[in-house]
């Protein structure tokens, strides 16, 4: 899919992988708009797009602020021709210390949020027969790994929901496709890496640590091929294909670095 004289929309795109598309898109002279919830952070980021970006503050988690967001978008720029559900959290942490309040939070911002933009711009992309709608989960959307227990469950249901949107969608002229990226070098890491207990740092250290700008650009050429799934690098590429399959396996692995990680740090099981 061309991206020249596309209304590229981005949740999530002042910062991270959100920005790094947006750039990008932009390079390929794309019009985008940007929605994220800082305005300080949406007003460095048009700037740092440049040339056609429209920018809106909204909560992705609050309906009605992300629908007057995409409204004024399509003002701006035309209907949407792409959207890219980038926003997103996470607070790993050891899962009797996680308040309730996090998994709710977590669930509205990575599902919900994306729920209600998909909700807005489909119609319309049915009715024209065109468009493409794209879906950032993670590695952690594949494999439920040790510490994301308010994390994982919000990127499985996007995969679910690509799967079944998908399949709805398929002889309409929309493209459905998600990504599962690794980790990657953007605020949200850090932001993570405040409550990621140890035995996740050692699990997700395999997968390695991508750039937002390459992550985007195996993204992006992922939608040039219209693939429905993507996964940079390839432990996350054997993930998806095999992680079924090598389940027992697995968990086995992953269970070894977890109690190796804990033991080099220290801790007991009932350390938490």
């Amino acid at each position: 899919m061309q991206l020249r004289d596309q209304h590229v929309l981005i949740t999530g795109g002042s910062s991270g992988i959100g920005l790094a598309l947006a750039r990008q898109a932009a390079a390929a002279g794309a019009r985008v708009s940007l929605v994220a919830r800082d305005p300080a952070k949406l007003a460095a980021a048009q700037a740092a797009v440049g040339g056609p970006t429209f920018a809106a503050a909204a909560d992705v988690a609050v309906e009605a602020q992300l629908l007057a967001a995409i409204a004024a978008a399509e003002r701006a720029h035309g209907p949407v021709d792409v959207f890219i559900a980038s926003a997103g959290m996470a607070r790993p942490g050891y899962f009797a210390e996680v308040p309730v309040a996090v998994f709710e939070r977590t669930m509205a911002v990575n599902y919900f949020g994306t729920l209600y933009a998909l909700k807005a711009v489909v119609p319309a992309m049915r009715a024209r027969g065109r468009g493409a709608v794209v879906l950032v989960s993670s590695g952690a959307g594949l494999h439920g790994f040790f510490g994301y227990t308010p994390y994982s469950p919000t990127k499985f249901a996007l995969r679910g929901l690509a799967e079944a949107l998908r399949a709805e969608l398929r002889d309409t002229g929309v493209h459905v496709m998600i990504v599962y990226p690794p980790d990657t070098d953007t605020p949200q890491l850090a932001e993570e890496n405040r409550t990621k207990p140890v035995e996740t740092r050692a699990l997700t250290a395999g997968g390695g640590r991508w750039t937002a700008e390459d992550v985007a650009h195996v993204t992006l050429a992922g939608l040039a091929r219209r693939r429905f799934s993507v996964t940079p690098g390839w432990p996350l590429t054997a993930l998806a294909w095999f992680g079924g399959v090598l389940g027992p396996v697995l968990h086995w692995s992953f269970d070894r670095t977890a109690r190796r990680a804990r033991a080099a740090a220290g801790r007991k099981p009932a350390d938490h």
